[in-house]
This record gives structure tokens, C-alpha cells and sequence, in this order.
């Protein structure tokens, strides 16, 4: 986790970034961005032209320095008098990821506000991120993060400033939690171990003393208890399924919510086996779980005044003899009963025990129960409509959804509204159960949306994210993302906790 210094001081002999910009037009004049830094702008200018720069977003282009030695140029894209805060994170972070191998670096970029020096923060921090724990013989080859951010800006002596700092640091900790989560390999990655992880990053949070709390159910328990969706999906694993409830109760606080994110440490797809062709990405079917305990811990270390409930139902989708077959019925925590017609439409099953037992749980004591979001990589018919950089929001309270889609965009995940057609509903029938897991294939996103509303109360306010191409970039790294897990969604709940704070 790299440390984040702000300073209005002159420049020290290290690296310096910058931004660089295009004015719209037929020219394209570049710009340069060095926020309240004085810097030889023609010469620079003149030596960027000689090599082609222009100015776009992810361009990178490093030249020698003269008061420093290197300068680095990060594009910001068309030219801004305020530039929007996604485009500063983006620039920083792809500065940072370009610059691996150097341990301090630098950034002088448009940070004279509050959000927008946060946002040049985050996203420098963001990018300070590598995923090297199993790599053996070219481990010591690779190039390590940049470890030390210092930031120059006017605001560097202000208490708030340095509170905006302390921010970026927390949320590149919580999303480095989850980002290392997706990319652990499933064999180390089982229900089980993911709860241990999560145990020992309660105790680092400041455990019972910061008002977090752990509980778990095993396998047994499950079972014993009616979870028949989380039991379905995980019988045919040798990795029992698991439970993981994290809560966290602030002295005094202002509102309660609860956050149930799918945790399939790895789909095979079980007895409807998946192609071989991309199964290696299905280690990333457990994001929603990651994102949902590491922003609650994420929000108990910023110690917003908001309690959470977090629900994290895992289990392993495997192919055995003792595998969920289809045409099985499994009875749903609660008693509604599922026909499972497809196996690999699991994760609306376990999710459906826990948004049932978070509701339970969460109208039982303490404030007001006054929404409840679930976040899972659910269903491939996301990526058909929104490709792999924008996740899906449902809803059955529009005023929640936009609240929670202006946090979104202060955060700087791309979310967007989908509907709930009630004409999908039919399709969901079961002739000999109350419900099958699957219906309409076109669709398809909608209809699974369709199935866990059938969980929830209608007066209980809930938002359904799918996440299923943004949580796991298999394409080239861009701004502040990596190759691998990203973290999506997590950065999402801490804002919306903030904004209700």
C-alpha cells in the first residue's frame, strides 16, 4: 500500500507528473497541466511535439527533466478549465502503473479543490497495485509498485486536505483487498479461506474495539438451518460452503444498511459444465462478496456514522456425484421452494438466503433497516448489454437507485439503470415449485433480477448490481485498472455511506 504525502513545497530531484491536455480543434494545441507548479512550459512543449505526444487519455510519455529528473506526461484528454474528477483518477493512475519500479514519484496535477485533489489521490494510489504472491522464478524480475505519492498542491497545510489524503489511502487498502481476492487462485481460494482472510482483516480494521463484529455459518449449520440455496450450490465441492456475516455498528448511527455480495469462489458451471475456453475467469465469481466485506470495513475504518450489515453466502459450483442436478427442488432459507433447471444459474441461489437472512436479521434490532443492495458477477447477459466496463443497477425504489447512482459517479464506476419488465416474471413459473431458477433467455439479466426481487419486501428499498464484466478486466490495463480484479462496486458503497453520513 503506497504512503500519500501533500506538499506546496518547490520541486525535490525525483520524478515529476504532469498533465497534458489537447484544445479541440483542427490543431489540436497540447497543454500542459502542472497545477499551482511553475514549469519551462515552451520548452516542454516543444520537445512533447517532437515526439508525437497528444495529449489522450492513458498516454504516458516520460522525458528527462531539468529541475527533476524525470517528467512525465499523463493524458487528461480535451482541455478543461475543471477537469472531472474521473479524468484526474484515471491520468494519475495510469502514471503510477507506467512508473513501476520506482519507489517515489511525484504529481503535479489540477488538485486545487478538495474533490479533485482526492480524486488525484485515489487514483494514484489505485494504480500503485501488483499481484505477484505465486509467482516463483520471475518474481524477483518484476518491477514493484510506486511506494511513496507525494502530491503538490496549494491545499497541502489543510486539516481537510490531509483527511482527503487519509481517504485515498483507506479505499486503495480495501480495494487491494479485493483486488487480490478475485486474483487468488481457486485452489487457495475455498469458502473457508476466504473467511479467514476476511477474519484477519476484521482484526487489522480494529476488530470489536472499531464496532466490527464476525460471524459464520458452516456447512452444517446451513443445512441445518433451511439454507437450501447456499447447500444446493456448494454439496458437490469437497470446499463445504460457508456464511460470512461481518456487521459494523458505529456509536451513534444515523442509518442502517445491508450489503449481500455472491461469493462463488469458482464456478464450473457444476452439472451444466462450462466450455473450458475462459472457465479460468470464474475465479472471479465471488467479486460481489469481496467488494461487499472489504467496503464495509473500508466504512468502519473511515468511521462513518452508517451501521452495515454485510453478507458474504459462499460456496464452491463443482461437478461430483453429489452435485445439485437439474430438475432438483432445493427449498430457499424462508421456505419458498426453487426448481433448479439450470446449475450454473447459482448464484441468485445462495444470494436469495442471504438477502432473506439479512432482512431477518437486519429488522431485528438497532436503527431502521433503510435499504439493502446485492452485488454479484450474475449473469453473462450483462456483458452482451453493457460490455465489460459498465455494471447493471436494478431497483424497486427509484429515489435509491439515484442516490446510489450519484455516489457511483463520485466514485467513478460506470453504473447503469436497467429495468425490471414485469412480463418477464411469467417466464420465472415452475410447474411443480414455487419458482424455477431460470427463465426468458433473452433477457436474461433482467429476468435474474426478476428472481431475487422476488426476496425482498416491497417496502424495503433494494438495488441489484451486476457486476459481471467489470469485476474481472481480461483486456488491456487502463487508468487505474489492472489486468485481473478490479474492485468494482466497492468504491460505490463507501460513497453512497458517505453521502448518507
Amino acid at each position: 500500500m503506497s504512503k500519500i504525502t501533500l506538499t506546496d513545497a518547490v520541486l525535490a530531484p525525483e520524478i515529476l507528473v504532469v498533465g497534458l491536455a489537447f484544445k479541440e480543434g483542427s490543431d489540436k494545441k497540447l497543454v500542459i497541466e502542472s497545477g499551482h507548479l511553475k514549469l519551462d512550459i515552451k520548452t516542454l512543449l516543444g520537445a512533447l511535439e517532437d515526439v508525437g505526444a497528444t495529449g489522450k487519455a492513458d498516454e504516458v510519455i516520460k522525458l528527462p527533466g531539468t529541475s527533476t529528473r524525470l517528467i512525465v506526461f499523463t493524458g487528461l484528454g480535451s482541455a478543461h478549465s475543471h477537469y472531472p474528477h474521473e479524468t484526474l483518477r484515471r491520468a494519475s493512475g495510469a502514471a503510477t502503473r507506467a512508473l513501476a519500479g520506482n519507489p517515489s514519484v511525484s504529481y503535479a496535477l489540477p488538485s486545487e479543490d478538495l474533490s479533485s485533489l482526492g480524486a488525484v489521490a485515489e487514483g494514484a494510489a489505485l494504480g500503485a497495485y501488483a499481484f505477484d504472491e505465486f509467482r516463483g522464478s520471475t518474481k524477483a524480475h518484476r518491477k514493484l509498485p510506486v511506494e511513496s505519492i507525494t502530491i503538490h498542491t496549494s491545499l497541502a497545510d489543510q486539516k481537510e486536505a490531509k483527511a482527503v489524503a487519509k481517504r485515498a489511502i483507506v479505499i486503495s487498502q480495501y480495494t487491494t483487498l479485493v483486488r487480490d481476492l478475485i486474483n487468488m487462485p481457486p485452489s487457495h481460494l475455498t469458502p473457508s479461506t476466504f473467511v479467514d482472510i476476511m477474519k484477519k482483516a476484521v482484526t487489522v480494521a480494529g476488530g470489536s474495539a472499531a464496532g466490527i463484529k464476525v460471524s459464520v455459518l458452516d456447512e452444517k449449520q446451513l443445512k441445518a438451518q433451511g439454507f437450501g440455496g447456499i447447500t444446493g450450490v456448494g454439496q458437490g465441492s469437497a470446499n463445504p460452503p460457508r456464511l460470512l456475516h461481518i456487521s459494523y455498528t458505529p456509536a451513534k448511527a444515523k442509518k442502517k444498511l445491508a450489503f449481500v455480495g455472491k461469493g462463488i469462489t469458482f464456478d464450473s458451471g457444476g452439472l451444466a459444465l462450462k466450455p473450458a475456453s475462459g472457465m479460468e475467469a470464474m475465479k472471479s465469481d465471488m467479486s460481489g462478496a469481496a467488494a461487499v466485506c472489504a467496503a464495509t470495513l473500508a466504512i468502519a475504518s473511515l468511521k462513518l456514522p452508517i451501521a452495515i450489515e454485510a453478507w458474504a453466502p459462499l460456496a464452491e459450483n463443482m461437478v461430483s456425484d453429489t452435485a445439485t442436478r437439474p430438475s432438483d427442488i432445493i427449498t430457499i432459507y424462508g421456505g419458498k421452494t426453487i426448481e433448479v433447471l439450470n446449475p450454473d444459474a447459482e448464484g441468485r441461489l445462495v444470494l436469495a438466503d442471504a438477502l432473506v437472512r439479512a432482512i431477518e436479521i437486519g429488522r431485528k434490532s438497532g436503527p431502521k433497516l433503510a435499504g439493502i443492495i446485492d452485488v454479484a458477477t450474475l449473469t453473462g447477459a450483462q456483458i452482451v448489454a453493457l460490455g465489460t466496463r459498465t455494471s447493471a443497477v436494478m431497483t424497486n425504489d427509484e429515489d435509491f437507485q439515484s442516490e446510489f447512482l450519484k455516489a457511483a459517479t463520485k466514485a467513478g464506476e460506470a453504473f447503469w439503470p436497467m429495468p425490471l419488465p414485469i412480463e418477464l416474471r411469467a417466464s420465472l413459473d415452475s410447474p411443480v415449485a414455487d419458482m424455477a431458477n431460470i427463465g426468458e433467455r433473452m433477457g436474461g439479466m433482467l429476468v435474474a433480477g426478476l428472481f431475487l426481487k422476488e426476496f425482498i419486501p416491497s417496502d424495503l428499498p433494494w438495488l441489484h448490481l451486476d457486476i459481471a464484466g467489470p469485476a474481472y478486466n481480461e483486456g488491456a490495463a487502463h487508468g487505474y485498472t489492472p489486468v485481473g480484479g478490479t474492485g468494482i462496486a466497492m468504491r460505490s458503497l463507501v460513497r453512497l455511506a458517505q453521502s448518507e453520513s
